[in-house]
């Protein structure tokens, strides 16, 4: 299985959501991103692969600290035309990322 990375996602002061890949660099809106416990998803004009293995790094807009995430995308539902729904799940996460994000997703940062 390949790894992609995705090197952060970021949330600027005009609230949008920037998705960074070495190939692919998105910038979303906060409405386009759902953050879980256990996962992340997000609405992308580009399709990604299922059980592509990809790493994530999420910055909360209060300024605390990044949290690294790696995970599968397990779906990707959508066309070109409408633009595309994908799901990751995070797998290997530590106590302490999946506290902060529990925290992100309670206090929906995104």
């Amino acid at each position: 299985m390949s790894a992609r990375k995705i090197g952060s996602v970021s949330f600027d002061h005009a609230n949008a959501v920037t998705v960074e890949a070495r190939q692919v660099s998105l910038t979303l809106s906060p409405e386009s991103v759902v953050i879980r416990r256990g996962g992340i998803q997000f609405r992308s004009a580009k399709a990604f692969a299922k059980w592509v293995e990809m790493t994530v790094a999420l910055q909360p807009p209060t300024g605390g600290a990044r949290v690294n995430c790696s995970g599968v995308v397990v779906d990707c539902s959508g066309d070109r035309h409408n633009g595309y729904t994908v799901s990751m799940i995070f797998t290997g996460l530590t106590k302490q990322a999946e506290m902060k994000l529990a925290q992100m997703a309670t206090a929906g940062h995104v």
